[in-house]
């Protein structure tokens, strides 16, 4: 039995030692669990209203609590948004060890050691200061002073797939003296990276080299029905091409300056035909339907544990993929598919069932701190604009922003309550876009020159410069 196997037991010894006495004081604190997937966008689950998929566990989280359809991402890209889920701000709060600005996976890997008083203002120091024992599994992807060993995280495994699922059901099944906030780091949808990368790089290429588990389970997930033709497969099955498959109109040069920096992205554009696209999106389908499937098995663990009624499940995924829409796969983009993310509550008894909430503006890395340390009866602050979602949860009135700011390293997004969204774009010099997703949902075209939006491209301007990004 390895060290990981011991830790993840040693709630259930302690509960068989303990006197009756501290066996009856059970928690008074809800569970938490944070189930994160990687590179899930907001529609991809049958509870968005997603046909071409079945999602029946992420389903059931949102028809016993609450799901927010305007949530985003603090960041578009892996290492970066965990930074911020981590921590409670925005990377670019950080400097790399070079002194630049963290915009970036490479930059956020190389923060360096961050001070007393980031630590102290995380979400592991603020759990621990109420009470709670604290253990992750799966992903990490962090700089080395931030990841969950170096904050005081049991770190129950390294898997981030079905062992993942497994273990992280063992500890929810074990007895538990204190109460506990686990956090489960699920890989997929992200192998659907790997198309574009397989089909467009050198097949010696490192990443190609070490995704052999990532490669074998893509392949699974292309596979379709033998007893249906090719044609059969794309007449009956496989879901259609998006709507906004073509370039945004006048697209911005940023965009352009993205794909540039992977080749693999640039041969994906120019090269896959419309059936290509169909099958990536058929892949991208059955990978969310696979990290469902793990979902599950903790879901399970909790109902046969006998207390998820005094637990407090989240969901969430740190970025989206974009899925086909304008010939783009991968992430970094402002666009909805890359930037808005699912984000989900459950948490029988207090919040009402059934909630689908499509006003108030989201940020899953700013907001999850503040709403965990709400729940754990701690008063937890890190950054000010950061809100607790308790009570848009449990359906009470308050004020809520009426902006949201979103980054990259591509550039700096603002969206607001009426459907509107800026971008101020710096990769390939200084552009502008405004997007009404009022009229037009799938982004082909800006109106950032209609004299009849100028207010409303003078207010989020301000706002990006003042509210959001003030030092950018």
């Amino acid at each position: 039995m390895n060290i990981k196997s011991i830790y993840l037991l040693l709630p259930l010894f302690l509960f068989f030692c303990a006197s009756p006495e501290q066996k009856q004081q059970l928690p008074t604190k809800p569970n938490i669990i944070y189930i994160y997937t990687d590179q899930q966008h907001a529609n991809m689950m049958s509870c968005a209203g997603n046909p071409w998929l079945s999602t029946p566990a992420m389903d059931y989280i949102a028809e016993n609590g609450i799901r927010f359809t305007r949530a985003y991402t603090p960041n578009p890209v892996c290492s970066p948004a965990r930074v911020s889920l981590i921590t409670g701000r925005y990377a670019s709060d950080f400097r790399d060890d070079q002194g630049k600005i963290v915009r970036e996976n490479r930059g956020s890997m190389r923060i360096p050691e961050v001070p007393a008083e980031i630590k102290e203002t995380t979400i592991a120091w603020f759990l621990q200061q109420g009470g709670y024992d604290l253990a992750y599994g799966g992903k990490e992807h962090l700089p080395e002073s931030l990841t969950p060993t170096a904050l005081g995280f049991l770190d129950f495994t390294d898997d981030e797939r079905d062992e993942l699922a497994r273990k992280a059901a063992v500890y929810i099944r074990s007895e538990h003296q204190k109460p506990y906030f686990m956090i489960v780091s699920l890989i997929n949808p992200h192998d659907i990276c790997y198309m574009a990368i397989r089909d467009h790089s050198d097949p010696q290429d490192p990443l190609l080299l070490r995704g052999q588990v990532e490669l074998e389970t893509l392949d699974l997930a292309l596979q379709y029905p033998d007893s249906l033709t090719e044609d059969e497969f794309f007449a009956n099955l496989c879901p259609p091409a998006p709507s906004n498959l073509e370039p945004q109109e006048d697209e911005p040069e940023a965009i352009k300056y993205m794909l540039n920096l992977r080749d693999f992205k640039i041969k994906a554009r120019t090269h896959y035909t419309e059936k290509d696209w169909r099958r990536h999106r058929w892949a991208y389908c059955r990978l969310t339907e696979r990290v469902d499937n793990q979902i599950q098995i903790i879901l399970d663990a909790l109902k046969e544990s006998g207390r998820e009624e005094n637990t407090l499940v989240l969901f969430s995924s740190d970025h989206g993929d974009m899925d086909g829409a304008h010939r783009l796969e991968h992430k970094t983009a402002f666009y909805e598919e890359s930037a808005n993310i699912p984000f989900m509550a459950m948490y029988k008894g207090h919040i009402p069932a059934g909630q689908v909430d499509s006003v108030h503006l989201v940020s899953s890395g700013l907001d999850l701190l503040p709403t965990l340390c709400d729940y754990a009866g701690v008063d937890g602050k890190s950054d000010p604009r950061g809100r607790s979602l308790r009570p848009l949860m449990e359906q009470k009135d308050i004020d809520w922003r009426q902006t949201l700011g979103v980054e990259s390293e591509i550039g700096w997004m603002v969206v607001d309550g009426d459907n509107m969204k800026y971008v101020k774009y710096d990769a390939a010099g200084i552009e502008e876009r405004l997007h009404d997703l009022n009229k037009d949902p799938y982004e082909t075209t800006h109106f950032t020159d209609d004299p009849g939006y100028q207010p409303k491209l003078d207010f989020l301007r301000k706002e990006l410069a003042q509210v959001w990004f003030p030092n950018q």
